[in-house]
């Protein structure tokens, strides 16, 4: 009889323990923020990377600077943070930064009034500014160089915007 009375104990405690897992995932389905959305054959749907700059709109409240979309590999950097940074000088901000990552990277992004950019000293940078007219400017920089962009490089002295760095070792 010892015997029965094992079996008959393990399966009402294997019970007991099936019921309170059946009850915490009712409760954490009920306290859930939100269900995945569904696609026609009854699955979850995918997640799909959209390349937008995390954190955008409080940038843009906070720095007056819009940052678009890249590929994770240029980001906003804190100037005092050290050495090894890319330098972007408007005059209607303050001096912005970006640390490179990677080989190569890409950020959409609009900066007004862009005069001067200093290369990272590890990446060379290809930096695309238009003015209000929409005239493109292009401009190599190379590493740890300063390099006059937009009115300070332009012949008429116009006001540039900065729309895209694409960077590479």
């Amino acid at each position: 009889m010892t015997f029965a009375r094992r079996i008959i104990a393990t399966c009402a405690a294997a019970a007991a323990c099936a019921a309170a897992l059946l009850v915490a995932t009712q409760s954490s389905h009920d306290n859930a923020p939100h269900d995945p959305v569904k696609v026609a054959d009854g699955r979850p749907g995918y997640v799909v990377e959209d390349f937008n700059y995390p954190g955008a709109d409080g940038i843009k409240a906070e720095k007056g600077i819009t940052l678009k979309r890249g590929d994770g590999h240029i980001v906003l950097a804190d100037c005092s943070s050290g050495t090894g940074l890319m330098e972007v000088w408007s005059r209607k901000s303050e001096k912005i930064c970006f640390r490179a990552t990677g080989t190569s990277g890409y950020l959409a992004l609009e900066i007004p009034s862009v005069f001067a950019v200093k290369g990272a000293p590890d990446h060379t940078a290809d930096v695309t500014l238009t003015s209000p007219a929409g005239t493109p400017q292009e401009v190599k920089v190379a590493k740890g160089t300063w390099t006059p962009v937009g009115e300070s490089a332009d012949p008429q002295a116009r006001d540039f915007a900065l729309v895209e760095i694409r960077t590479s070792k």
